[in-house]
């Protein structure tokens, strides 16, 4: 199988901690092909961001699809330009958000999120409503880090526990959905600091769920329907 990963940032900062976190989730016979977008944003924490890294971001998922990848990961909880890729390739595309958000609603009735800053808070929300899963995601959280300082797992673990006991103690989350692609290798850490608490609690990371997920279509034979997302009108555009 093969399998690209686009990072929606022109930083080579997390692409190291990008390419082990895939090899540690994926198995033996998937090949792996991790990039960055060549414009657009140091990090993803607005609109502005997302909208300036979209070209970016279609531009390596197209060519992805044209070296032969089978499923393209935008490694990013907001979902950038993620439909706007269904529109134009014929392999499956997910960002972060919504494998992660599906699969932590198989496990409890009502999903916690904790992400990096309060910008950010506004876009879950939105992507909360579009999903329709209005009713069952309802805690937003932040550890008020921006996403080019995730670096300190120590810090940033201290933060998430915070955040996520206090959801779960406010009847607010049964299950924590990790909100930042960025929160690598601390989703077990978290799990086991909130099961020591005295209740278990699962715990997603959106980039482990994005990657199972995009390998199950694989071998399921799917993509996206093309009743959904439509090719676009051929029309003049200037890249």
């Amino acid at each position: 199988m093969k399998l690209t990963v686009v990072s929606p940032l022109i930083s080579d900062d997390f692409t190291e901690g990008v390419r082990k976190e895939v090899a540690h989730w994926l198995g033996p016979d998937t090949d792996v092909d991790v990039v960055r977008i060549q414009r657009g944003p140091a990090s993803i924490e607005s609109e502005y961001d997302e909208a300036l890294a979209g070209p970016g971001i279609l531009e390596e998922v197209v060519k992805a699809a044209e070296r032969g990848a089978e499923a393209v990961f935008i490694t990013c909880f907001g979902d950038p330009a993620v439909h706007a890729a269904r529109e134009v390739v014929d392999v499956p595309v997910v960002g972060g958000f919504e494998p992660a958000v599906l699969n932590a609603l198989s496990l409890g009735e009502q999903v916690g999120i904790v992400t990096v800053l309060p910008n950010v808070v506004p876009m879950i929300r939105g992507l909360i409503r579009r999903y329709g899963f209005t009713d069952r995601v309802g805690s937003v959280r932040v550890v008020d880090m921006p996403v080019l300082t995730l670096h300190d797992p120590d810090a940033l673990l201290d933060r998430l526990h915070e955040q996520a006991r206090a959801a779960v103690d406010a009847g607010e989350a049964e299950v924590i959905v990790l909100g930042c692609t960025g929160m690598i290798n601390v989703a077990a850490e978290l799990q086991a600091r909130l099961a020591a608490d005295g209740t278990f609690v699962p715990v997603i990371d959106p980039t482990g769920a994005a990657l199972l997920w995009l390998e199950a279509q694989v071998r399921l034979g799917v993509r996206p329907s093309r009743v959904t997302y439509m090719p676009p009108p051929p029309k003049k555009r200037i890249p």
